[in-house]
């Protein structure tokens, strides 16, 4: 979680830009156990975690749903909202009470069309923070079902 990808909005983007953001931005909380989405359903907003740990986790046609990653204090829940056709890739669940600011996606994606220097900066963010959760995804879901010494990371 330490990667520079992960270490926030707060570091990933000019000040302007997210003092533009944070204007958008809504206070909520769930509670500890809240699914905030589910692999395949409309990714319509993304949050930044102020407080708390959300687990990102993926489908296993047979088994649990596997973890793939966990998230805690400024780092981005959802990435999806993003692109077309605006689906989560994955699950996200709240493993303790999570306080967040929620920003809804229409509203940003619309900002960023506006402007496109700020689209880019957001566009950037979010492809550093999708190249992280990737290489997690790769490497949990190897951990968990490759067979051991069935080869490299290559």
């Amino acid at each position: 979680m330490n990667a520079p990808a992960t270490a926030g909005m707060l570091r990933a983007l000019p000040a302007e830009h997210r003092h533009r953001l944070m204007r958008y931005a809504r206070e909520v909380s769930f509670p500890q156990g809240t699914r905030l989405f589910e692999e395949g359903g409309k990714a319509d907003r993304f949050w930044i975690i102020r407080t708390g740990t959300v687990t990102l986790d993926m489908h296993v046609p047979g088994r649990r749903a596997a973890v793939i990653e966990t998230l805690g204090h400024n780092e981005l829940i959802g990435w999806s909202w993003l692109f077309v056709p605006h689906a989560w890739h994955l699950g996200a669940e709240a493993t303790s009470p999570v306080r967040a600011y929620e920003f809804d996606a229409t509203a940003i994606r619309s900002m960023c069309k506006d402007d496109p220097v700020l689209g880019q900066s957001v566009a950037h963010w979010l492809g550093d923070v999708l190249a992280h959760r990737l290489r997690s995804a790769r490497t949990r879901l190897l951990d968990l079902y490759a067979p051991y010494g069935s080869g490299s990371l290559l």
